[in-house]
């Protein structure tokens, strides 16, 4: 064996030990940043108010769904709105009149949002770009127009009074407390799940034909059916935090379906960073609360917030939290 063999030999099994500590040290690190948020999350209702913490965690788990489209897959949609209002009206709806548990309620939530999902996938999957956005924004529009002229719906009124109810026959959601753990275990599972899918295989082909779609389809792959299930997944988790959202509120009204909602979730998304697993969450958490403590002042709250975007779209390129790992090598 030659010394420039034995030279090569040697160093290979140092670059494959390099190249396996970037992913090590990335899983960590999101294993980290999770323990750490979960921590402050856990100690927050004895410090802030509780309702405001579960309303920034119903929409980060909005944000975090419609981020699996966008950020993953390269979908742009406008017409997530349809999804977590018409989940939270089919929840408010099942609890209050049917007199079902809140879980069956965010189940038939949560199917209800992938039931709109299906719908509106088949429909625009197959279009690209603006269209594709345009595509779901009308079918969104179309949702909204049902919740104002349908009865079960309340129309204007909306649904009024919807009981919290008992959490499995044993957590009285009742409880201020009970309510918001109940709703840190909805946003732990549902952010789980997206974790899971975007380090899935199903995830890397994603990611790929976000990348690339000639190419993907060149491989092999199909690529519209991963699109919708992408489609779907995002909506039915979608329709979760709608659901959840209008058992915290005790109300599901038009507000949650009209299309200011879905560019509201796109502005989340893009202040924390698209395409990444905590941006959502920043980004709903920055929202949320500007919305509720500029609302007690003279201050206009599109105008703040719509001039904070864009000094953020100026600076931060990749959003807040894209740009903080776009520094730390190794980050995922």
């Amino acid at each position: 064996m030659t010394a420039a063999s034995q030279t090569t030999n040697q160093a290979a099994p140092k670059t494959a030990t390099v190249a396996l500590r970037g992913p090590d040290a990335g899983t960590a690190r999101t294993a980290l940043l999770f323990a750490v948020g979960l921590a402050v999350a856990g100690a927050a209702p004895f410090a802030l108010y509780p309702v405001f913490v579960m309303k920034v965690l119903c929409f980060a788990l909005f944000a975090c769904a419609f981020n699996l489209l966008i950020g993953f897959a390269g979908l742009l949609s406008f017409g997530h709105a349809a999804f977590f209002g018409g989940a939270a009206y089919v929840t408010a709806h099942s609890v209050k009149v049917w007199g079902l548990p809140p879980e069956a309620g965010l189940l038939l939530g949560v199917l209800a949002g992938a039931f709109l999902g299906l719908i509106f996938g088949v429909i625009a999957i197959r279009r690209q770009g603006i269209y594709f956005a345009m595509i779901t924004l009308a079918l969104s529009q179309m949702v909204f127009f049902m919740a104002l002229q349908m009865k079960f719906t309340g129309g204007e009124d909306g649904i009024q009074g919807v009981p919290r109810g008992v959490l499995f026959g044993i957590f009285d959601l009742t409880q201020p407390l009970t309510m918001y753990y109940a709703v840190l275990a909805i946003f732990v599972v549902g952010f789980a799940l997206i974790w899971r899918t975007v380090h899935s295989p199903f995830g890397q082909v994603l990611k790929a034909i976000r990348e690339n779609e000639p190419r993907a389809i060149s491989l092999g792959y199909r690529t519209d059916r991963y699109k919708l299930v992408a489609f779907v997944l995002s909506a039915s988790l979608a329709g979760l935090a709608g659901g959840t959202k209008a058992l915290v509120f005790q109300l599901a009204s038009l507000t949650d379906v009209q299309w200011q909602m879905s560019g509201e979730v796109v502005l989340m998304t893009l202040l924390g960073g698209m395409g990444t697993l905590f941006g959502p969450v920043v980004g709903a958490g920055l929202v949320v609360t500007l919305e509720s403590y500029l609302a007690a002042t003279s201050l206009p709250v599109p105008v703040v917030i719509g001039a904070i975007f864009v000094v953020c779209v100026l600076l931060f390129r990749r959003g807040i939290v894209g740009e903080i790992l776009a520094r730390l090598p190794g980050a995922r």
